[in-house]
């Protein structure tokens, strides 16, 4: 899906996850179930030294209140076992933790010539295209693409508190967020070192089913508990992280390919910058009703631990319009000699939910 399409969707997200788009009011309630078992070498390698398999859930809410054409609110709450995502694997640690991604008030305006939908709350960061398939129902594989991730990623996975617009055009769209925390270190509202980041982008959609797009952000981004925060380093105000990306989104037939390529500068005096440059290619084909195939490949570059590439295929299933099984296989080389090379293998059944209740004039 092209993020045009995407955001002509979330303009009208209330109406649709109550399957009636001429209801005035109504509450919706979605949720992704997931349970998953993992085997990697990592669980058996120092720190986490634990048995080769290790099962886990995760389950994604997303509750929804329409007061009117125009106005609703939507939020995506997260509770998940550790370990759950692939960066859980080499870190110690188990448990389970919820957490509000999103939470935002909108209000949103559609015309024949284009659409504006404005947002304030708990939301993703707006950098990037990978964060709109968050979901293991609309991920195709298991893993996360380079970039992404909860621990000290230049993208992470939490929301960051703030303001945002998103617009279409004909065949342009464009979004533009200032928010109080870097995507690269989301800040709860009641954490110290909040600065304010722009983060933005647009695409231009070259015919139906292709769509090409860039990104960017800039702000401060560390805080003075951050682990790369040491004795000595310059006020987190005055050290401005940036980033770009560009990205691609294909679909054609039962065909769809995801591509992205972004480069981040983490800004330090105590030490030498931080610079991470990743990649990544998503490949999904639909075999049949009931069945698809998935791979990606991903690159990673940083300044500090070297060059990874990484291999990820996964097959699915679907036994009922409920219900999501998939097996997926990664494998992550490294460059640097003093990191062993990983292999996960993971299977994932999903489960969706979906109830609401409407009201119309």
């Amino acid at each position: 899906m092209i993020r045009g399409a995407l955001l002509g969707t979330a303009l009208f997200a209330c109406a649709a996850m109550i399957h009636a788009q001429e209801a005035d009011s109504g509450i919706g309630l979605r949720a992704t179930l997931t349970t998953q078992a993992v085997a990697s070498n990592e669980l058996t390698e120092a720190p986490r030294s634990g048995a080769p398999i290790v099962a886990g859930g995760r389950a994604m809410v997303y509750p929804t209140i329409k007061f009117n054409r125009t106005l609703y609110v939507t939020a995506a709450l997260q509770a998940v076992t550790r370990p759950y995502y692939f960066d859980d694997l080499s870190t110690i640690g188990y448990g389970a933790y919820a957490r509000v991604l999103q939470a935002t008030l909108n209000y949103s305006r559609v015309s024949q010539d284009g659409s504006v939908l404005l947002r304030a709350g708990q939301m993703s960061s707006a950098f990037g295209s990978f964060l709109l398939r968050y979901d293991d129902l609309d991920n195709p594989l298991v893993g996360l693409p380079p970039g992404y991730g909860y621990y000290y990623a230049p993208v992470g996975l939490l929301g960051v508190a703030g303001a945002q617009i998103d617009a279409t055009r004909g065949k342009i769209d464009a979004r533009l967020q200032f928010a109080n925390s870097s995507p690269a270190n989301p800040r709860s509202i009641f954490d110290g070192d909040q600065y304010g980041n722009w983060a933005g982008g647009g695409g231009y959609t070259i015919r139906q089913g292709l769509r090409v797009g860039v990104s960017g952000y800039r702000g401060p981004y560390l805080d003075r508990h951050y682990a790369f925060f040491t004795p000595g380093e310059a006020n987190p105000d005055t050290l401005p992280a940036h980033a770009v990306g560009v990205d691609g989104d294909w679909a054609h037939g039962h065909t769809h390919v995801w591509i992205e390529m972004q480069r981040f500068v983490m800004p330090y005096t105590a030490i030498p910058n931080f610079r991470q440059s990743t990649a990544y290619v998503d490949l999904k084909r639909v075999l049949g009703p009931r069945w698809f195939v998935a791979g990606r490949y991903g690159y990673n570059s940083t300044s500090a631990t070297g060059i990874a590439h990484s291999i990820e295929t996964a097959v699915a299933f679907r036994p009922n319009r409920l219900q999501l099984v998939k097996a997926g296989y990664q494998e992550q080389l490294h460059s640097s000699p003093t990191e062993s090379d990983d292999h996960r293998f993971a299977i994932q059944l999903i489960t969706s939910l979906d109830k609401s209740f409407a009201r119309s004039r």
